[in-house]
C-alpha cells in the first residue's frame, strides 16, 4: 500500500481507477458543524432530514471535493458557496477520507483537506483528487416548457438515437415510470438540444414532457453514461415522483451502481425511502447547537422529524387505568414516554387471552408486554396454566407462542394477600411530610382512609375528597408514590423491560463513523 502522493494531478500519470469515498467530515461549513458522515458500506447511501439541515450542503461540499478523472463534471467551491454581504465563507473547512488505485499502486483511507482562507479555497483544483463527478440538482425539475421564453411556433428537427445505452435507459425508464417507451429522439432548434420520447405511438418532445418525467430521463442519463467509478450526487431524489416510481428509480440505481463500482449520494425528505434501509445506507442529519448529528439507524424520532408523527413502538397491555399510569410514569423516569402506548384488557384473566390472541393473529409481540396488577396469577406455574388453555396443542407453533406469551407477561411486584390501590395508600401513609403541600395533603386524605369496603377506593376516595378529575388524580398519586424507596422493586419487571428496549429506540448521540 502507498501514501497518496498529493502532488497535482497530471494527465500524462497512470490512469486512476477504482475510487471509493469512504467518509467526510465537516467541522464547519454553513450550518454544518462537527458533521461527520459514511458512504462505503454501500454503493447508494440516502440522505434524510428536515429542511435547512444541511443535506443539499452535504452534497455541493462533495461535488467541488474532486476534478474530473475523464468526462466528469468540473464544479467549483464558488458556485455552490457564492461570497456575499453576509457570507464570505472564511474558516470553512471540510475532508473527505477516500481510497482509490493509480497504475499498480494502491492509496488507500487517504484524508484529503480542504478550507476556505480570507484569499481562496485550498488545495487549488489542480491539486483535487482525480474522480468523474456527476451532479443533478432541484434545477432539473423545472418542466422544459416553464423554462422555455419563446411564444412562438417551435420547430424543431429529430433525429432517432438507436445505441445500446438509450435502449437500456428506455427499458429503465418503463419500468420506473410503469409505461413502455418505445422509442427516444434528439430534437434540435434554436442551436439547443432536448430530448423525445415515444410511448403507444404517440411522439412527443421534453416540451410535452411532466417534470417528473423529464428528470427521470435525466437521471437515468446521467447513471447510465457515467464512466465505472464515478461518482454521481442527486439533490431531492423524490422531488416530483410518486412512491412507486421512486422506489423503483432507487432500485434501478442501485442495480447500475452495483454493475459499474459507481457510488449515488441522493438527498430525499420521503419517509418511505426507509422501506429500502436493507438494501442502501440510510442517514439521518440533524442539526443541533454545536454539532450536527448523522445516525445511521432509523430510530422513531428520525421519523418524527420527518413526518411530525411520533411513531410509538411499544405496547404495554395493563388490566385499568391505575396501571396504565404507572406504566406512563416509569417510561417517563426512563425518558421513553414518547415511544410507549398502554391499553388495557381488563379483568386479570383476560391478559392470557389477549397474548395468545395476538400471537395466533401473527403478531410478534416483541415489543408488547403483557403486565398483571400482581395480586393474581403469581407464580410462573398458574401463568403457565393459564397459557395453555388458551395456546392448545402440540405443534410446533403453538409450543413456540406458549414461551413467548409466558416471557411476554410480567408483573408488578405486590406483597402477598393485597392489591394495587390497597399498597400504593399503604405506601402513602406510612410517608413523612414534604416541603410539597400539595404531597403532605394527599398523604392527610390518605391517612383518613382507615378501611375501605373495597379495594379501589383507597385510591379513588382520596382523588374524590380533593377533587381532581379521575386522571389527574391518579397521576398526582402515582407522582407521589414514585418518590418512595419502594417504587422501584414495585415497577422492577416493567422497569428493566423498558430499559432494554430503551436502547433500541433511542438515538445514539455518539456520530456513525
Amino acid at each position: 500500500m502507498a501514501s497518496d502522493p498529493f502532488k497535482v494531478n497530471e494527465k500524462i500519470n497512470m490512469a486512476i481507477s477504482q475510487q471509493v469515498l469512504h467518509s467526510m467530515r465537516i467541522p464547519n461549513l454553513k450550518n454544518l458543524v462537527e458533521l461527520e458522515i459514511t458512504f462505503d458500506s454501500c454503493p447508494v447511501t440516502a440522505i434524510l432530514g428536515p429542511n435547512g439541515n444541511g443535506k443539499s450542503t452535504i452534497l455541493h461540499a462533495l461535488a467541488c471535493a474532486f476534478s474530473p478523472n475523464d468526462e466528469g463534471e468540473n464544479y467549483k467551491f464558488s458556485w455552490f458557496f457564492l461570497p456575499n454581504t453576509d457570507a464570505l465563507w472564511n474558516g470553512s473547512e471540510m475532508s473527505i477520507v477516500y481510497s482509490y488505485r493509480e497504475g499498480q499502486s494502491e492509496y488507500n483511507h487517504v484524508t484529503r483537506e480542504y478550507k476556505k482562507t480570507q484569499v481562496r479555497w485550498t488545495p487549488r483544483y489542480a491539486n483535487r483528487p482525480l474522480r468523474d463527478i456527476f451532479y443533478v440538482g432541484i434545477d432539473k425539475c423545472v418542466p422544459m416548457i416553464e423554462a422555455e421564453k419563446k411564444q412562438a411556433k417551435i420547430n424543431y428537427s429529430t433525429k432517432v438515437i438507436n445505441e445500446d445505452v438509450i435502449n437500456t435507459i428506455l427499458e429503465k425508464a418503463s419500468i420506473v415510470l410503469n409505461r413502455k417507451y418505445s422509442s427516444y429522439h434528439v430534437h434540435e432548434a434554436s442551436g439547443k438540444e432536448f430530448i423525445g420520447v415515444e410511448v403507444d405511438g404517440l411522439r412527443y418532445s421534453a416540451l410535452s414532457m411532466s417534470a417528473g418525467e423529464q428528470k427521470v430521463f435525466y437521471i437515468l442519463e446521467k447513471v447510465f453514461r457515467a464512466k465505472k467509478y464515478s461518482l454521481i450526487l442527486i439533490d431531492e431524489l423524490d422531488l416530483l415522483l410518486h412512491d412507486q416510481a421512486m422506489k423503483n428509480l432507487i432500485n434501478v440505481i442501485l442495480d447500475r451502481a452495483n454493475d459499474k463500482s459507481l457510488q449515488v449520494i441522493f438527498t430525499t425528505h420521503r419517509e418511505t425511502v426507509l422501506e429500502l434501509e436493507d438494501k442502501i445506507n440510510i442517514r439521518h442529519i440533524v442539526c443541533r447547537p454545536g454539532k450536527t448529528l448523522c445516525f445511521n439507524e432509523t430510530k422513531p424520532d428520525a421519523i418524527n422529524r420527518l413526518t411530525g408523527v411520533q411513531p410509538r413502538p411499544l405496547e404495554v397491555f395493563v388490566e385499568d387505568d391505575l396501571a396504565s399510569t404507572i406504566v406512563n410514569k416509569v417510561a417517563s423516569q426512563l425518558r421513553l414516554a414518547k415511544y410507549v402506548t398502554t391499553n388495557r384488557y381488563g379483568a386479570a384473566v383476560n391478559c392470557f387471552t389477549t397474548v395468545g390472541g395476538l400471537l395466533l393473529g401473527g403478531e410478534s409481540c416483541e415489543n408488547s408486554l403483557f403486565i398483571l396488577d400482581g395480586d393474581v396469577y403469581r407464580t410462573d406455574a398458574e401463568k403457565r396454566e393459564s397459557i395453555n388453555r388458551v395456546l392448545t396443542g402440540h405443534d410446533e407453533n403453538v409450543v413456540g407462542a406458549r414461551d413467548t406469551a409466558f416471557a411476554a407477561i410480567k408483573q408488578f411486584t405486590l406483597p402477598l394477600d393485597t392489591n394495587p390501590e390497597k399498597y400504593l395508600h399503604s405506601l402513602i401513609i406510612e410517608m413523612d411530610e414534604t416541603e410539597d403541600q400539595e404531597s403532605n395533603e394527599i398523604i392527610e386524605v390518605a391517612r383518613e382512609i382507615v378501611v375501605a369496603d373495597e379495594s379501589h377506593k383507597y385510591v379513588d376516595d382520596i382523588i374524590i375528597r380533593l377533587g381532581w378529575e379521575r386522571a389527574v388524580g391518579l397521576s398526582k398519586v402515582v407522582d407521589l408514590v414514585a418518590t418512595t424507596v419502594e417504587w422501584a422493586t414495585y415497577t422492577k419487571a416493567l422497569n428493566d423491560w423498558l430499559e432494554s428496549k430503551g436502547h433500541e429506540l433511542r438515538e445514539d448521540r455518539q456520530i456513525a463513523y
